[in-house]
């Protein structure tokens, strides 16, 4: 294919290109139009000089946003361009013409933008979120990988709930039966695990909380790792190597997007190889009370519920980098933790919190052994007998200690980038009242 991408032009100074993308912005001066052209590797000024060819030139002049274009000329050094080239324009192919391209550099609304989320991805902060988003799913994938862990899919429909009933999308399934979408693939994580040792899920996952928070969407993609022979420390350590691998990643290969999103990256550089901080729940409680006395806090945390968004930020704001917090009551956990033996009114379970009021990025723990624990877990928690007896199983045939944990890759990506909502971490986002495009 007779094509040079936008980001190796700086190495093909003084000679001939042939260029493939879109038209991202243009303007004329005189005799000289700037065509702004885009093509997903980046963006590129190409000069049209009306002494060249009044044709070409005419043609540059009626081009409307987004038209799509394959550009004939030569690159030249320019030391005031964000990439160091331009591209002086010999002739120009019109692919398509377009016209009236509804998003224009005047503001919009986000409601506007989201319905036109098939075109807002164009824009140039979109296209890098998708890129951290890109290399944030890569480095997981890596991290994992080169650490022994295997890749072992898990099923997206399935007969019961993982977590919460009351967070279930219900479909119909073949013969009046019913199933759902998958909550997590941990479940199964634990039977791959027990033939892997180590292996990971990596996936879409769908929750039906009615939640309208920044932090939340209906479907989203986690990254699941589950480990044998292991416990809570082990979870721990882990989500602490892999969170240090994503930052360093992301600040080697995406300085350039950072910038063009405006990102503070002196709060990240701080991360990687760092030791995050390990709280008890019991210590995470007391300085939200502490929070609460000096007026730093409006609500008054009460021990035993769950950390809402407000609480999450001002845990993490006391250590200004990841904080693992660990052993929270177990009512308010899944029916699979393990008990702290000492105290088994709390779980064996950790949240790792992101700074910057980006809330939870990493939640698990390790999981129950025991098979009679475990069943009357099922029992206490209305759950479906006959749809775990395949779990149950785990613990009837060569039960281990082990764990795992979930990272939700939206929100990682959010920190990465430093956006304010989940919603322009991925493509097409599914929320509350949000179903299209």
């Amino acid at each position: 294919m007779n094509q040079t991408y936008i980001n190796e032009l700086k190495n093909h100074i003084g000679e001939a290109v042939t260029l493939k993308g879109w038209l991202y912005n243009s303007r004329s001066s005189g005799k000289l139009v700037f065509l702004q052209l885009r093509d997903g590797t980046g963006i590129v000024q190409c000069v049209v000089f009306k002494g060249n060819s009044e044709e070409v030139f005419e043609k540059a002049k009626a081009l409307g946003q987004e038209s799509a274009l394959i550009v004939h000329g030569s690159v030249k050094e320019d030391t005031r361009s964000s990439i160091g080239v331009e591209v002086d324009v010999k002739d120009i192919e019109v692919l398509q013409n377009a016209t009236d391209y509804p998003i224009t550099p005047k503001e919009h609304g986000t409601e506007f933008l989201m319905d036109n989320r098939h075109l807002w991805i164009r824009s140039k902060k979109q296209n890098a979120v998708l890129k951290v988003r890109h290399t944030v799913v890569k480095a997981t994938r890596d991290f994992f990988d080169n650490n022994g862990f295997i890749l072992a899919d898990t099923p997206i429909f399935t007969p019961a709930a993982c977590e919460g009933t009351t967070t279930l999308f219900e479909v119909d399934y073949f013969e009046d039966d019913k199933a759902y979408l998958t909550q997590s693939g941990q479940l199964y994580n634990e039977a791959t695990a027990a033939s892997l040792g180590r292996s990971y899920c990596f996936g879409p996952v769908f929750r039906a909380e009615k939640s309208k928070t920044r932090r939340h969407l209906t479907e989203f993609w986690m990254v699941e790792p589950e480990m044998t022979y292991a416990h809570l420390d082990d979870v721990m350590t882990l989500g602490e190597g892999l969170i240090n691998f994503i930052v360093e990643r992301v600040l080697n290969d995406r300085q350039e997007e950072l910038k063009i999103l405006e990102r503070d990256v002196s709060k990240l550089e701080t991360i990687p190889q760092n030791k995050f901080p390990r709280v008890h729940y019991d210590e995470a409680v007391k300085l939200l009370q502490e929070g609460f006395a000096n007026g730093e806090l409006e609500n008054n945390f009460e021990w035993g519920s769950d950390f809402g968004a407000p609480d999450e930020t001002y845990i993490s704001a006391q250590f200004n980098q990841p904080v693992f917090v660990h052993h929270f009551p177990a009512v308010i956990k899944a029916f699979y933790f393990e008990r702290d033996k000492e105290r088994p009114e709390l779980a064996l379970g950790a949240d790792l919190l992101a700074p910057e009021g980006y809330g939870e990025i990493i939640g698990g723990g390790e999981r129950a052994t025991n098979l009679e624990f475990l069943e009357k877990q099922i029992t206490e928690h209305n759950l479906p007998r006959e749809s775990f007896e395949w779990y149950l199983d785990l613990r009837r045939f060569g039960s281990v200690p082990h764990a795992g944990f979930g990272m939700g890759v939206e929100r990682a990506t959010a920190w990465m980038c430093g956006i304010e909502h989940v919603r322009e971490t991925i493509p097409f986002p599914r929320m509350l009242y949000r179903l299209k495009p």
